[in-house]
């Protein structure tokens, strides 16, 4: 009896000891690869930044229970009514970084700010510095750059006064060079969210997901989403669209239609990790009963799809603004013969390959606010392409297939690049290939 009840002791003390605390925190080694992000781009990339844009002090106000876009790539922290975070140029190598009325752990352990505290003087802070430009977060065509309300405005003007608050200006730019030049950790951190979301979708578009004749398109979406959650993971774009393109174009995307054999597939998402933001996709077919190889005319379309891929690869350099790099990259899809496309899915009946391009910037966010190849950011097309912004290399080719009495095939290619001084340099293994679903 005595040893039974000694043992039952044993079970609860063993059963009621605290755990030790684990020595690889998930969480926190992401929190330690945040706040070095943050303290290489307040080193490196926030100076010229500032100055290529002539701003003397850069504000970004958060309030509690609003945060700007910008708050995790300013270091979070908790905010009790208003606070600002304030980088002011005084004419030193470093920039000096201020977060007023802004506390919390993470944001006074992370090392990036000379000043955090929990209240100070704002106007006083100001006169003191007597920046000439002062750039605030707001701007008419970047979401990413305006996240200053319109009461938060008011009451900066009402505090600072006179004469800063005819000193105010849009931040648009800094804040979209800030954001679009990458330090290595970065590049990284984002190179690490490719390799997540392509491992991701080739499962996703794979027989270990998708029965034939049993699976919906849903299913598929729903499985990627669990795998967000289960991951700890953020998604760049929402549920992703998993869709079926046939003769007639795009047949369903996400729904209850259930996969059958002869479905051409694709896949178009993105996953957010360490406040990277990615975006690609990826292209499936179901094998019919008999088939072991993805029919001639498919494979055509994607062979010429990845023809014109090569094309953008080889030409997109830095150095001139994203627009003269479309008519760049344009011209040269033309020379080698293919067709230019006067709107997305506006075909014009030739029988040539017909293409569109959209490389777009990447990076905080799914569609990030960089110079950006693509028709539909016409801003950020006259900005200039620098060493280290970070593209969707982005194009749909529409090719004519004999299986489909000649209706084209449309073949979106997406995967994401770094553009550096040689060019576009890819951060993961691109789509090379049309997946097989047996």
């Amino acid at each position: 009896m005595f040893r039974r009840v000694f043992c039952l002791l044993l079970l609860v003390a063993v059963l009621w000891t605290p755990a030790a605390p684990a020595g690889g925190q998930e969480a926190k080694k992401r929190w330690e690869r945040l706040a070095q992000i943050r303290r290489d781009k307040f080193d490196y990339v926030l100076p010229e930044a500032m100055r290529e844009n002539g701003i003397d002090m850069w504000i970004t106000v958060v309030k509690e229970g609003y945060r700007d876009p910008l708050w995790l790539d300013l270091g979070q922290g908790y905010v009790g009514s208003i606070g600002y975070y304030i980088f002011t140029d005084r004419g030193v190598e470093r920039i000096e970084r201020a977060a007023l009325g802004i506390s919390g752990y993470l944001l006074e352990r992370n090392g990036a700010y000379d000043i955090v505290t929990g209240g100070s003087d704002l106007r006083e802070f100001v006169a003191e510095r007597d920046p000439q430009r002062i750039g605030l977060n707001i701007s008419r065509h970047i979401g990413g750059a305006d996240g200053l309300t319109h009461s938060a405005y008011e009451q900066l003007v009402e505090t600072l006064g006179e004469p800063y608050a005819e000193r105010l200006v849009s931040a648009e730019k800094l804040v979209s060079d800030f954001r679009s030049r990458r330090v290595a950790t970065e590049i990284a951190a984002f190179a690490e969210a490719g390799e997540i979301s392509r491992e991701i979708a080739e499962r996703a578009l794979s027989n270990e997901v998708i029965i034939p004749g049993v699976t919906a398109l849903e299913d598929v979406a729903w499985w990627v989403m669990e795998q967000l959650h289960d991951r700890g993971l953020d998604t760049s774009f929402g549920m992703p669209s998993i869709y079926i393109t046939g003769p007639d174009g795009v047949e369903a995307t996400s729904n209850e239609r259930i996969i059958q054999r002869g479905d051409l597939l694709m896949m178009d998402w993105g996953v957010g990790f360490l406040n990277m933001y990615t975006d690609m996709k990826r292209i499936a077919y179901v094998l019919r009963e008999g088939e072991s190889e993805v029919p001639s005319g498919l494979q055509n379309a994607f062979d010429q799809g990845a023809r014109v891929r090569e094309v953008i690869r080889n030409t997109i350099k830095p150095g001139v603004t994203a627009g003269e790099m479309l008519d760049r990259v344009n011209a040269a899809i033309e020379e080698v013969g293919f067709e230019l496309m006067t709107g997305f899915n506006v075909l014009s009946g030739s029988d040539k390959t017909e293409v569109i391009i959209g490389c777009h910037s990447v990076g905080n966010l799914g569609h990030g606010i960089g110079p950006s190849i693509a028709w539909f950011n016409p801003l950020r097309m006259t900005f200039e392409i620098k060493p280290t912004n970070l593209f969707s290399i982005e194009l749909f080719a529409y090719t004519a297939n004999p299986d489909w009495g000649g209706a084209k095939v449309r073949i979106p290619l997406e995967d994401d690049a770094i553009v550096t001084e040689r060019g576009v340099e890819w951060l993961y293994p691109i789509n090379e290939k049309i997946l097989r679903i047996r």
